[in-house]
Protein backbone atom coordinates (compact mmCIF):
# COMPACT_ATOMS: atom_id res chain seq x y z
CA UNK A 1 0.00 0.00 0.00
CA UNK A 2 1.61 3.42 -0.42
CA UNK A 3 1.44 6.40 1.20
CA UNK A 4 -0.78 8.22 -0.95
CA UNK A 5 -3.69 5.16 -0.06
CA UNK A 6 -2.69 5.37 3.60
CA UNK A 7 -3.67 9.07 3.78
CA UNK A 8 -6.54 8.82 1.64
CA UNK A 9 -8.45 6.44 3.76
CA UNK A 10 -7.17 8.21 7.09
CA UNK A 11 -9.04 11.44 5.40
CA UNK A 12 -12.19 9.15 4.60
CA UNK A 13 -12.35 7.42 7.99
CA UNK A 14 -11.61 10.61 10.27
CA UNK A 15 -14.21 12.78 8.31
CA UNK A 16 -16.98 9.56 8.95
CA UNK A 17 -15.65 9.73 12.35
CA UNK A 18 -16.92 13.32 13.28
CA UNK A 19 -20.00 12.89 11.91
CA UNK A 20 -19.86 14.57 8.74
CA UNK A 21 -22.28 13.30 6.01
CA UNK A 22 -20.98 10.37 4.10
CA UNK A 23 -21.79 12.14 0.95
CA UNK A 24 -19.41 14.85 2.08
CA UNK A 25 -16.77 12.41 3.10
CA UNK A 26 -17.02 10.93 -0.24
CA UNK A 27 -16.92 14.18 -2.27
CA UNK A 28 -14.02 16.18 0.00
CA UNK A 29 -11.84 12.98 -0.02
CA UNK A 30 -11.59 12.51 -3.95
CA UNK A 31 -11.10 16.28 -4.20
CA UNK A 32 -8.34 15.87 -2.33
CA UNK A 33 -7.19 12.91 -4.19
CA UNK A 34 -7.43 14.59 -7.38
CA UNK A 35 -5.89 17.81 -6.03
CA UNK A 36 -2.71 16.08 -4.49
CA UNK A 37 -1.89 12.89 -6.00
CA UNK A 38 -3.39 13.12 -9.25
CA UNK A 39 -1.81 15.06 -12.02
CA UNK A 40 -5.77 16.30 -13.61
CA UNK A 41 -7.54 18.67 -14.20
CA UNK A 42 -10.71 18.95 -11.54
CA UNK A 43 -13.01 19.42 -13.96
CA UNK A 44 -12.91 16.29 -14.65
CA UNK A 45 -14.39 15.71 -11.47
CA UNK A 46 -16.97 17.86 -12.08
CA UNK A 47 -17.89 16.33 -15.20
CA UNK A 48 -17.69 12.89 -13.00
CA UNK A 49 -20.09 14.37 -10.51
CA UNK A 50 -22.60 15.40 -13.47
CA UNK A 51 -22.35 12.29 -15.66
CA UNK A 52 -23.20 10.13 -12.58
CA UNK A 53 -26.32 11.61 -11.87
CA UNK A 54 -27.16 11.22 -16.08
CA UNK A 55 -28.11 7.66 -15.81
CA UNK A 56 -31.70 6.81 -16.92
CA UNK A 57 -31.56 4.03 -14.95
CA UNK A 58 -31.57 6.31 -11.46
CA UNK A 59 -35.32 6.53 -12.78
CA UNK A 60 -36.06 3.74 -11.17
CA UNK A 61 -34.95 4.32 -7.71
CA UNK A 62 -37.04 7.31 -7.88
CA UNK A 63 -40.16 5.67 -8.95
CA UNK A 64 -39.72 2.76 -6.38
CA UNK A 65 -39.62 5.14 -3.85
CA UNK A 66 -42.48 6.76 -4.43
CA UNK A 67 -44.68 3.60 -4.54
CA UNK A 68 -43.35 2.52 -1.00
CA UNK A 69 -43.96 6.01 0.19
CA UNK A 70 -47.88 5.83 -1.55
CA UNK A 71 -48.12 2.73 -0.04
CA UNK A 72 -46.86 4.00 3.62
CA UNK A 73 -49.69 6.53 3.55
CA UNK A 74 -52.33 5.04 2.34
CA UNK A 75 -53.99 1.33 3.33
CA UNK A 76 -52.24 -0.82 1.02
CA UNK A 77 -50.18 -1.94 4.07
CA UNK A 78 -52.76 -2.53 6.44
CA UNK A 79 -54.48 -4.63 3.59
CA UNK A 80 -51.31 -6.79 2.93
CA UNK A 81 -51.34 -7.90 7.15
CA UNK A 82 -54.65 -8.46 7.29
CA UNK A 83 -53.91 -10.90 4.23
CA UNK A 84 -50.92 -12.37 5.48
CA UNK A 85 -52.87 -12.93 9.40
CA UNK A 86 -55.78 -14.74 7.42
CA UNK A 87 -53.01 -16.99 6.00
CA UNK A 88 -51.27 -18.22 9.18
CA UNK A 89 -52.56 -15.52 12.62
CA UNK A 90 -54.54 -19.01 13.96
CA UNK A 91 -51.05 -21.12 13.93
CA UNK A 92 -49.08 -21.05 17.07
CA UNK A 93 -47.44 -17.77 17.10
CA UNK A 94 -48.85 -16.89 13.88
CA UNK A 95 -48.91 -12.95 14.23
CA UNK A 96 -45.29 -13.15 14.18
CA UNK A 97 -45.63 -15.28 11.45
CA UNK A 98 -47.89 -12.51 9.84
CA UNK A 99 -45.16 -9.82 10.82
CA UNK A 100 -42.33 -11.20 8.69
CA UNK A 101 -44.89 -12.48 5.56
CA UNK A 102 -45.69 -8.66 6.01
CA UNK A 103 -42.75 -7.25 5.60
CA UNK A 104 -41.94 -9.85 2.40
CA UNK A 105 -44.87 -8.71 0.83
CA UNK A 106 -44.48 -4.85 1.60
CA UNK A 107 -40.68 -5.11 0.74
CA UNK A 108 -41.88 -6.67 -2.59
CA UNK A 109 -43.18 -3.45 -3.46
CA UNK A 110 -41.22 -0.61 -2.14
CA UNK A 111 -37.63 -2.31 -2.30
CA UNK A 112 -35.90 -0.23 0.91
CA UNK A 113 -35.37 -1.49 4.09
CA UNK A 114 -36.17 1.79 5.99
CA UNK A 115 -39.22 2.24 4.87
CA UNK A 116 -40.54 -1.41 5.48
CA UNK A 117 -39.70 -0.92 9.37
CA UNK A 118 -41.60 2.36 9.47
CA UNK A 119 -44.34 0.78 7.55
CA UNK A 120 -44.62 -2.18 9.64
CA UNK A 121 -42.97 -1.88 12.45
CA UNK A 122 -45.08 0.84 13.74
CA UNK A 123 -48.80 -1.00 12.94
CA UNK A 124 -46.83 -4.52 14.24
CA UNK A 125 -44.92 -3.74 17.60
CA UNK A 126 -47.87 -2.78 19.79
CA UNK A 127 -50.04 -5.58 17.95
CA UNK A 128 -47.66 -7.92 18.30
CA UNK A 129 -47.05 -7.01 22.55
CA UNK A 130 -51.01 -6.43 23.12
CA UNK A 131 -51.52 -10.19 21.84
CA UNK A 132 -48.98 -11.31 24.48
CA UNK A 133 -45.53 -11.68 22.58
CA UNK A 134 -42.19 -11.06 24.19
CA UNK A 135 -41.24 -8.04 23.95
CA UNK A 136 -37.58 -8.91 23.11
CA UNK A 137 -38.95 -11.23 20.18
CA UNK A 138 -41.38 -8.50 19.23
CA UNK A 139 -38.56 -6.41 18.81
CA UNK A 140 -35.98 -8.85 17.13
CA UNK A 141 -38.41 -9.48 14.58
CA UNK A 142 -39.46 -6.11 13.33
CA UNK A 143 -36.06 -5.02 13.19
CA UNK A 144 -34.94 -7.16 11.31
CA UNK A 145 -37.85 -8.91 9.22
CA UNK A 146 -37.55 -5.41 7.32
CA UNK A 147 -34.41 -6.27 5.99
CA UNK A 148 -36.57 -8.22 2.72
CA UNK A 149 -36.78 -5.38 1.54
CA UNK A 150 -33.66 -5.17 0.02
CA UNK A 151 -33.40 -8.84 -0.64
CA UNK A 152 -36.44 -9.86 -2.09
CA UNK A 153 -36.74 -7.91 -5.51
CA UNK A 154 -36.91 -4.48 -6.56
CA UNK A 155 -34.43 -3.38 -4.36
CA UNK A 156 -32.90 -0.51 -4.81
CA UNK A 157 -29.36 -1.93 -3.60
CA UNK A 158 -29.28 -4.34 -6.43
CA UNK A 159 -30.45 -1.14 -8.90
CA UNK A 160 -27.01 0.07 -8.16
CA UNK A 161 -24.97 -3.07 -7.80
CA UNK A 162 -26.48 -3.76 -11.53
CA UNK A 163 -25.09 -0.06 -12.54
CA UNK A 164 -21.93 -0.67 -11.74
CA UNK A 165 -21.34 -4.66 -12.72
CA UNK A 166 -23.43 -4.15 -15.67
CA UNK A 167 -25.20 -7.28 -14.74
CA UNK A 168 -29.17 -8.13 -15.63
CA UNK A 169 -30.99 -6.09 -13.20
CA UNK A 170 -33.70 -8.19 -14.16
CA UNK A 171 -32.02 -11.48 -13.19
CA UNK A 172 -30.19 -9.82 -10.07
CA UNK A 173 -33.34 -9.22 -9.13
CA UNK A 174 -34.74 -12.74 -9.12
CA UNK A 175 -31.77 -13.93 -7.68
CA UNK A 176 -33.61 -12.35 -4.29
CA UNK A 177 -36.65 -14.73 -3.72
CA UNK A 178 -34.72 -17.86 -2.74
CA UNK A 179 -33.34 -16.17 0.40
CA UNK A 180 -36.26 -13.94 0.71
CA UNK A 181 -38.40 -16.96 1.17
CA UNK A 182 -35.92 -19.01 3.32
CA UNK A 183 -35.59 -15.99 5.83
CA UNK A 184 -39.48 -16.19 5.99
CA UNK A 185 -39.92 -19.87 6.11
CA UNK A 186 -36.96 -20.34 9.40
CA UNK A 187 -38.53 -17.32 10.97
CA UNK A 188 -41.94 -18.74 10.61
CA UNK A 189 -40.24 -22.23 11.58
CA UNK A 190 -38.35 -19.94 14.82
CA UNK A 191 -41.50 -18.75 15.99
CA UNK A 192 -43.78 -22.15 16.09
CA UNK A 193 -40.70 -23.53 17.77
CA UNK A 194 -40.86 -20.89 20.64
CA UNK A 195 -44.98 -20.01 20.73
CA UNK A 196 -46.34 -23.63 20.05
CA UNK A 197 -46.43 -24.70 23.81
CA UNK A 198 -47.43 -20.85 25.06
CA UNK A 199 -51.04 -20.85 26.41
CA UNK A 200 -50.77 -17.37 27.41
CA UNK A 201 -50.49 -15.81 23.33
CA UNK A 202 -53.63 -14.57 21.57
CA UNK A 203 -54.67 -17.18 18.35
CA UNK A 204 -57.05 -16.00 16.32
CA UNK A 205 -59.54 -18.74 15.47
CA UNK A 206 -59.00 -20.79 12.19
CA UNK A 207 -60.43 -18.53 9.17
CA UNK A 208 -63.40 -20.04 7.29
CA UNK A 209 -63.90 -20.39 3.07
CA UNK A 210 -65.99 -17.34 3.37
CA UNK A 211 -64.28 -14.93 5.84
CA UNK A 212 -60.93 -15.86 3.84
CA UNK A 213 -62.79 -14.55 0.47
CA UNK A 214 -63.64 -11.25 1.83
CA UNK A 215 -60.02 -10.79 3.30
CA UNK A 216 -58.63 -11.41 -0.14
CA UNK A 217 -61.55 -9.62 -1.49
CA UNK A 218 -60.40 -6.70 0.05
CA UNK A 219 -56.81 -7.04 -0.26
CA UNK A 220 -57.21 -7.71 -4.17
CA UNK A 221 -56.03 -4.44 -5.40
CA UNK A 222 -52.97 -4.06 -2.91
CA UNK A 223 -51.92 -7.83 -3.93
CA UNK A 224 -52.30 -7.14 -7.59
CA UNK A 225 -49.81 -4.14 -7.18
CA UNK A 226 -46.92 -7.48 -6.70
CA UNK A 227 -48.18 -9.16 -9.47
CA UNK A 228 -48.06 -6.23 -11.93
CA UNK A 229 -44.54 -5.16 -10.79
CA UNK A 230 -43.27 -8.84 -11.20
CA UNK A 231 -45.88 -10.09 -13.99
CA UNK A 232 -44.75 -7.47 -16.01
CA UNK A 233 -40.85 -7.68 -15.59
CA UNK A 234 -40.64 -11.14 -15.96
CA UNK A 235 -42.79 -11.58 -18.73
CA UNK A 236 -41.39 -9.06 -20.60
CA UNK A 237 -44.35 -6.63 -20.76
CA UNK A 238 -42.03 -4.11 -19.71
CA UNK A 239 -38.55 -3.22 -18.08
CA UNK A 240 -37.71 -2.82 -14.12
CA UNK A 241 -37.78 1.03 -15.20
CA UNK A 242 -41.13 1.06 -16.80
CA UNK A 243 -42.47 -1.31 -13.78
CA UNK A 244 -41.93 1.20 -11.29
CA UNK A 245 -43.70 4.08 -13.06
CA UNK A 246 -46.78 1.59 -13.81
CA UNK A 247 -46.89 0.40 -10.16
CA UNK A 248 -46.90 4.26 -8.91
CA UNK A 249 -49.31 5.34 -11.24
CA UNK A 250 -51.64 1.99 -9.98
CA UNK A 251 -50.42 2.74 -6.55
CA UNK A 252 -52.08 6.32 -6.54
CA UNK A 253 -55.15 5.34 -8.74
CA UNK A 254 -55.82 2.76 -5.89
CA UNK A 255 -55.21 4.89 -3.08
CA UNK A 256 -56.75 7.68 -3.85
CA UNK A 257 -60.38 6.29 -5.99
CA UNK A 258 -60.59 2.31 -4.75
CA UNK A 259 -59.28 2.72 -1.37
CA UNK A 260 -60.13 6.29 -0.76
CA UNK A 261 -57.23 6.72 2.00
CA UNK A 262 -55.68 9.84 0.46
CA UNK A 263 -56.90 12.76 -1.50
CA UNK A 264 -55.39 15.13 -4.08
CA UNK A 265 -53.43 17.33 -1.57
CA UNK A 266 -51.77 14.22 -0.49
CA UNK A 267 -50.26 13.93 -3.77
CA UNK A 268 -47.92 16.63 -3.56
CA UNK A 269 -47.08 16.38 0.10
CA UNK A 270 -45.89 12.23 -1.21
CA UNK A 271 -44.56 13.20 -3.97
CA UNK A 272 -42.50 16.03 -2.68
CA UNK A 273 -41.20 13.58 -0.13
CA UNK A 274 -40.64 11.14 -2.29
CA UNK A 275 -38.21 13.83 -4.55
CA UNK A 276 -36.12 14.83 -1.19
CA UNK A 277 -35.61 10.84 -0.36
CA UNK A 278 -34.45 10.36 -3.81
CA UNK A 279 -32.03 13.72 -3.92
CA UNK A 280 -30.57 12.22 -0.63
CA UNK A 281 -29.88 9.18 -2.54
CA UNK A 282 -28.70 10.45 -5.48
CA UNK A 283 -25.86 13.20 -3.62
CA UNK A 284 -24.51 9.80 -2.31
CA UNK A 285 -24.42 8.53 -5.43
CA UNK A 286 -22.78 11.26 -7.34
CA UNK A 287 -20.24 11.28 -4.48
CA UNK A 288 -19.33 7.72 -4.56
CA UNK A 289 -19.02 7.66 -7.93
CA UNK A 290 -16.06 10.54 -7.92
CA UNK A 291 -14.62 8.60 -5.08
CA UNK A 292 -15.12 5.36 -7.60
CA UNK A 293 -13.35 7.11 -10.20
CA UNK A 294 -10.36 8.10 -8.11
CA UNK A 295 -10.13 5.10 -7.03
CA UNK A 296 -10.07 3.54 -10.61
CA UNK A 297 -7.32 6.32 -11.85
CA UNK A 298 -4.95 5.33 -8.99
CA UNK A 299 -5.35 1.88 -9.85
CA UNK A 300 -6.28 0.56 -6.55
CA UNK A 301 -8.81 -2.04 -7.41
CA UNK A 302 -6.45 -4.07 -9.52
CA UNK A 303 -4.08 -3.55 -7.07
CA UNK A 304 -6.20 -4.82 -4.06
CA UNK A 305 -6.60 -7.84 -6.70
CA UNK A 306 -3.27 -8.64 -7.17
CA UNK A 307 -2.77 -8.67 -3.21
CA UNK A 308 -5.49 -11.04 -2.71
CA UNK A 309 -4.93 -13.42 -5.70
CA UNK A 310 -1.80 -13.70 -4.30
CA UNK A 311 -3.13 -14.55 -0.78
CA UNK A 312 -5.67 -16.62 -1.04
CA UNK A 313 -6.12 -19.39 -3.77
CA UNK A 314 -9.44 -21.22 -2.25
CA UNK A 315 -12.90 -19.60 -3.91
CA UNK A 316 -14.48 -20.93 -0.42
CA UNK A 317 -11.50 -19.35 1.98
CA UNK A 318 -12.24 -15.91 -0.80
CA UNK A 319 -16.15 -16.26 -0.13
CA UNK A 320 -15.87 -16.68 3.35
CA UNK A 321 -13.27 -13.79 3.65
CA UNK A 322 -15.56 -11.21 1.37
CA UNK A 323 -18.58 -12.50 4.17
CA UNK A 324 -16.89 -11.31 7.18
CA UNK A 325 -15.46 -8.08 5.75
CA UNK A 326 -18.72 -6.87 4.10
CA UNK A 327 -20.68 -8.05 7.47
CA UNK A 328 -18.06 -5.58 9.68
CA UNK A 329 -18.57 -2.78 6.29
CA UNK A 330 -22.21 -3.55 7.25
CA UNK A 331 -21.60 -2.33 10.62
CA UNK A 332 -20.34 1.31 9.67
CA UNK A 333 -21.58 2.31 6.37
CA UNK A 334 -25.01 2.46 4.79
CA UNK A 335 -26.35 -0.77 2.10
CA UNK A 336 -25.70 2.32 -1.20
CA UNK A 337 -22.71 3.79 -0.20
CA UNK A 338 -20.80 0.56 0.61
CA UNK A 339 -22.24 -1.00 -2.67
CA UNK A 340 -20.68 2.17 -4.81
CA UNK A 341 -17.77 2.28 -3.56
CA UNK A 342 -16.65 -1.42 -2.96
CA UNK A 343 -18.43 -2.85 -5.89
CA UNK A 344 -16.04 -1.49 -8.13
CA UNK A 345 -13.26 -2.70 -5.99
CA UNK A 346 -14.41 -6.57 -5.47
CA UNK A 347 -15.48 -7.15 -9.09
CA UNK A 348 -12.01 -7.54 -10.38
CA UNK A 349 -11.68 -10.53 -7.89
CA UNK A 350 -14.60 -12.18 -8.77
CA UNK A 351 -13.07 -13.78 -11.85
CA UNK A 352 -9.69 -15.49 -10.57
CA UNK A 353 -12.19 -17.42 -8.16
CA UNK A 354 -14.88 -18.20 -10.91
CA UNK A 355 -17.59 -16.32 -8.71
CA UNK A 356 -20.31 -15.05 -10.93
CA UNK A 357 -20.65 -11.45 -10.77
CA UNK A 358 -24.86 -12.23 -10.14
CA UNK A 359 -24.16 -14.72 -7.39
CA UNK A 360 -21.56 -12.24 -5.59
CA UNK A 361 -24.07 -9.14 -6.20
CA UNK A 362 -27.13 -11.29 -4.09
CA UNK A 363 -24.35 -11.65 -1.28
CA UNK A 364 -23.39 -8.20 -0.97
CA UNK A 365 -26.83 -6.98 -0.72
CA UNK A 366 -27.91 -9.70 1.67
CA UNK A 367 -24.67 -8.57 3.55
CA UNK A 368 -24.85 -5.21 3.61
CA UNK A 369 -28.91 -5.19 4.61
CA UNK A 370 -27.73 -7.76 7.82
CA UNK A 371 -25.76 -4.27 8.12
CA UNK A 372 -29.30 -2.61 9.18
CA UNK A 373 -29.31 -4.29 12.29
CA UNK A 374 -25.91 -4.83 13.54
CA UNK A 375 -24.82 -1.68 16.09
CA UNK A 376 -23.41 0.80 16.12
CA UNK A 377 -24.90 2.45 13.22
CA UNK A 378 -27.82 -0.44 12.43
CA UNK A 379 -30.64 2.45 11.04
CA UNK A 380 -33.20 -0.45 11.99
CA UNK A 381 -31.91 -0.51 15.53
CA UNK A 382 -32.46 3.21 16.02
CA UNK A 383 -35.99 3.48 14.59
CA UNK A 384 -37.70 0.17 16.21
CA UNK A 385 -35.70 1.33 19.42
CA UNK A 386 -37.60 5.14 19.01
CA UNK A 387 -40.89 3.01 18.05
CA UNK A 388 -40.70 1.07 21.59
CA UNK A 389 -38.90 3.38 23.72
CA UNK A 390 -35.98 1.23 23.96
CA UNK A 391 -32.30 1.84 23.91
CA UNK A 392 -29.92 0.58 21.77
CA UNK A 393 -28.47 -2.06 23.70
CA UNK A 394 -31.91 -4.11 24.62
CA UNK A 395 -32.64 -3.88 20.62
CA UNK A 396 -29.61 -4.99 19.71
CA UNK A 397 -29.95 -8.37 21.66
CA UNK A 398 -33.49 -9.33 21.20
CA UNK A 399 -32.29 -9.32 16.84
CA UNK A 400 -29.24 -11.83 17.58
CA UNK A 401 -31.72 -15.18 17.17
CA UNK A 402 -32.99 -13.40 14.05
CA UNK A 403 -29.42 -12.50 12.81
CA UNK A 404 -28.25 -15.94 13.58
CA UNK A 405 -31.30 -17.10 11.15
CA UNK A 406 -30.01 -14.59 7.99
CA UNK A 407 -26.33 -15.35 8.64
CA UNK A 408 -27.58 -18.82 8.04
CA UNK A 409 -28.95 -18.59 5.08
CA UNK A 410 -27.00 -16.08 3.70
CA UNK A 411 -23.51 -19.04 4.14
CA UNK A 412 -26.24 -21.35 2.79
CA UNK A 413 -26.51 -19.41 -0.17
CA UNK A 414 -22.88 -18.33 -0.68
CA UNK A 415 -22.11 -21.90 -0.86
CA UNK A 416 -24.63 -23.46 -3.09
CA UNK A 417 -24.65 -20.95 -5.96
CA UNK A 418 -27.02 -22.80 -7.95
CA UNK A 419 -29.78 -22.83 -5.39
CA UNK A 420 -29.98 -18.91 -6.56
CA UNK A 421 -29.04 -19.14 -10.13
CA UNK A 422 -31.27 -21.86 -11.12
CA UNK A 423 -33.88 -19.02 -11.64
CA UNK A 424 -32.17 -16.37 -13.61
CA UNK A 425 -30.79 -19.19 -15.95
CA UNK A 426 -34.59 -20.38 -16.43
CA UNK A 427 -35.67 -17.35 -17.38
CA UNK A 428 -32.55 -16.35 -19.84
CA UNK A 429 -30.49 -14.29 -17.42
CA UNK A 430 -27.48 -15.98 -17.44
Amino acid sequence: MQISDLIILCILLGCMTTYVPVFLCLFFTATIGFVVFLDMPLALLAQTLFRSLDNFSLVVVLFFILCGNIMSKGKTVEKLINLANALVSWLPGGLGMAGVIGCGLFGAISGSTVATVVALGGFMIPALIRNGYDEDYTLGLMTTSPNLGVIIPPSISMIFYSMISNVSLEGLFITGFVPGVLIIGCVCLYTWLKYRNRTDINRLPAPDFMQLFSIFKEGFWAFMLIVIIFGGIFSGMFTANEAAVVASVYAFFVELFIYKSIDFKDVKEITVSSAVTSATLLLIVASATCFGRYLTFENIPNRVAEVVVASIQSPFVFLMAMNILLLVIGMFMDIISATLILGPVFLPLLGPFNVDPMHFGLIMTVNLAIGYCTPPMGVSLFITGSLAKRDIIYVSRAVMPFLAIQIGVLFFLTYFPEVVLFLPRFFGYL
